[in-house]
C-alpha cells in the first residue's frame, strides 16, 4: 500500500514554546519505520519548518513580513530535517528531503513524479515541505494539507492521513458546543459537510478545517481515502492501517 501522511506544525511541537516536542517525534518516527517495514510505501509530508524556526528563535509570534517568515522556515527547515534524519537513522531508514513550490507542482510535475518515485524505488521516505524559504504565494496560505493531497493524488497513494491537533469532523465546532459529535465516516462530500468547517485554531499551524476538506475533495475523487485524526499519539497510526474507524475515514469515490 502507498501511503502518505502529512503531519502538521501543532504535531511536531509544543503548543507552549514552539519547541520541538521530542517524545512525540520519536514515537511518530518509530511508528512510521515499523508501518514502513511491513511493506508499505511511506511518503510524509511535514509541517513544522516555521514553528521550529520560532522556537529555536525564542519567538512566540509569527514575522508579519514575507522576508521574516522566509528567514525563519531557512533555519527551522535546517533543524526539521536533522531531526527526521537522526529519528529514522535508527531504523535503519533513509530520508530524501524534497522542497516543492506551487509552480513546481504546475510546470514541473513530472519531474517531481519521477524524482519521489525513484525515492521509494530507493527504499527511503521522501519527506515534503513547501518551499516556504522561496514561495512568495504559497507561504501566506502554509497549506500542506492541500499539498499532500496533490502529492497523493499525483503518486496514485492508496491512503491520506492527516495528523493534527482535532479528532476529526464534528457535527459542529467542539470547542464551544459540547453536544458536537465526531463524524466517523463521510462517504459524500457534499455542501452540508464543507459548511461544517470553520477557522484555524493554532497560532503555528495555518490549515484549518476548511483545508483538510478541500484536499478531502481532492483524493477521494483520485481512488484514494483520506483520515483526519488527532496526531497526539502517533500509535494511533497503527489502528488506521488496520482499518479501524479513528478519527473521520473521507471514502474514495466509487466509479461506475
Amino acid at each position: 500500500m502507498r501511503v502518505v501522511v502529512k503531519v502538521g506544525s501543532s504535531t511536531l511541537t509544543h503548543p507552549n514554546t514552539g519547541l520541538l516536542n521530542i517524545r512525540r517525534m520519536e514515537s511518530l518516527c518509530r511508528v512510521l519505520s515499523d508501518i514502513k517495514n511491513e511493506g508499505n510505501e511511506l511518503i510524509l509530508v511535514s509541517s513544522g519548518a516555521i514553528a521550529m524556526g520560532m522556537g529555536k528563535l525564542g519567538l512566540k509570534d509569527k514575522p508579519d513580513t514575507l522576508p521574516g517568515k522566509q528567514a525563519v522556515a531557512s533555519i527551522g527547515q535546517c533543524e526539521l530535517m536533522y531531526t527526521y534524519d537522526k529519528l529514522f537513522s535508527e531504523y535503519n531508514h533513509t530520508v530524501g528531503q524534497v522542497l516543492l513550490t506551487k509552480e513546481d507542482i504546475e510546470q514541473r510535475k513530472e519531474n517531481c513524479i519521477n524524482t519521489i518515485e525513484k525515492l521509494l524505488k530507493y527504499s527511503c521516505i521522501p519527506i515534503i515541505n513547501e518551499n516556504d524559504t522561496i514561495s512568495t504565494s504559497e507561504i501566506e496560505i502554509g497549506d500542506n494539507d492541500t499539498l499532500g493531497a496533490v502529492v497523493s493524488k499525483s503518486l496514485n497513494a492508496n491512503l491520506y492521513i492527516i495528523l493534527s491537533d482535532i479528532n476529526g469532523l464534528y457535527t459542529s465546532d467542539p470547542s464551544k458546543e459540547k453536544n458536537a459529535k465526531l463524524i466517523q465516516v463521510v462517504d459524500t462530500i457534499d455542501d452540508s459537510i464543507l459548511k461544517l468547517a470553520g477557522d484555524s485554531s493554532s497560532k503555528v499551524g495555518t490549515g484549518g478545517m476548511i483545508t483538510k476538506l478541500q484536499a478531502a475533495q481532492i483524493v477521494t475523487k483520485a481512488n484514494c481515502d483520506m483520515v483526519i485524526a488527532n496526531g497526539k499519539n502517533p500509535d494511533i497510526l497503527y489502528d488506521i492501517m488496520e482499518n479501524q474507524f479513528i478519527g473521520t475515514l473521507f471514502k474514495k469515490e466509487v466509479k461506475e
